[in-house]
């Protein structure tokens, strides 16, 4: 049941203003807010890019709102001159309920503090001044981040309503995927997709193994299909440049509807811990995720049958990626095609 609000917000503004696996891990808490208030006016403060996150979730959010950075916020250098007429143009709009889904909110709260909302709502740092008890948690220190911010609801008195990803793709997508894979020959369930890059260079796996998962995978007959950003077209152009049968690399030939589609056709995706391993939950494709020291119990997708998760301190050899492809392979359950 939901906290007993009154008036029930009509207004709602989320300020969540992260890259694209942060914002996955966030669709089951935006599901679980748009179906306890199915009336309300749901907006979300984030990064540009996420203007087509906004748009592709319009079951979930009605409108978008570009977060023009804040001091000692790293996702993106913040642009002074804007902040005053943002926060002044947020205030205007009379916002209900601010909701902040930013971390543990030892400066995200200052954001929201400035929306000017009749509620408050999020995380706090442990051992710092709580804003209000009814409205805030402690942030926790351990769990999957999904699961963090379905804490937060439950709080709130928001019913969760699962935790499973979701990534709503249109016919035009789908369309594009086939229209490049089939020009490659490619049919669904033909292929691997392996994504080496990561947008930290730190959690990116050697190229070489990934070579070698690649070279082994096409011995079981499977076409390998690089994918990446346009920014990680080196990368890819260096990982076929290795791989002993050329792999068909697509690194920036696609947007993220489209890649996203291709994704959904394909056996297997063998990539690094970043956006993608959570698109690959979202569209309930197998995975194997190489996590190179970011803490997998907070990122790995919570379905470990289905993707499997290596992480070590000495690092995974491409012998342990191959047996978890491998199994993955045979288990016709796991086949998403």
């Amino acid at each position: 049941m939901v906290r007993d609000w009154e008036p029930l917000p009509r207004r709602i503004i989320i300020f969540r203003a992260l890259k694209l696996g942060d914002m996955l891990c966030a669709v089951p808490a935006l599901r679980s807010i748009r179906t306890a208030f199915p009336e309300a006016e749901i907006v979300l403060v984030g990064l540009p890019w996420a203007r087509e996150f906004a748009d592709r979730y319009r079951s979930f959010l009605d409108g978008f709102r570009e977060f023009p950075g804040y001091p000692s916020l790293p996702e993106r250098e913040p642009d002074l001159e804007r902040l005053p007429a943002f926060f002044d143009r947020i205030r205007a709009e009379r916002f209900d309920l601010a909701i902040q889904l930013h971390g543990a909110g030892s400066v995200s709260n200052s954001v929201i503090a400035q929306f000017g909302a009749r509620i408050e709502a999020g995380f706090y740092e442990p051992g710092t001044e709580c804003p209000d008890a009814r409205t805030f948690l402690p942030y926790p220190n351990r769990g999957l981040e999904l699961r963090r911010l379905l804490r937060l609801m439950e709080h709130l008195g928001i019913p969760s309503c699962g935790e499973s990803l979701e990534f709503p793709i249109r016919e035009d997508e789908h369309l594009q995927a086939r229209q490049l894979t089939e020009a490659h020959g490619l049919s669904p369930g033909s292929y691997v997709c392996i994504h080496p890059g990561a947008s930290i260079p730190d959690r990116r796996w050697p190229l070489e193994r990934f070579g070698v998962v690649a070279d082994a995978l096409t011995a079981r007959g499977f076409a390998i299909v690089l994918t990446g950003t346009a920014e990680e077209a080196d990368l890819t152009d260096a990982l076929s440049r290795m791989t002993r049968t050329p792999a068909i690399n697509l690194a920036g030939r696609t947007k993220l509807g489209p890649l996203a589609a291709m994704l959904s056709a394909a056996r297997l995706l063998v990539c690094n811990d970043t956006g993608v391993s959570h698109l690959a939950d979202a569209l309930r494709l197998p995975s194997v995720v190489i996590s190179t020291g970011d803490n997998p119990d907070r990122w790995a997708p919570a379905d470990r049958r289905l993707h499997r998760v290596l992480c070590r301190d000495s690092g995974v050899g491409p012998d342990e990626a191959i047996a978890e492809a491998e199994d993955l392979l045979k288990d016709e359950s796991c086949c998403a095609a």
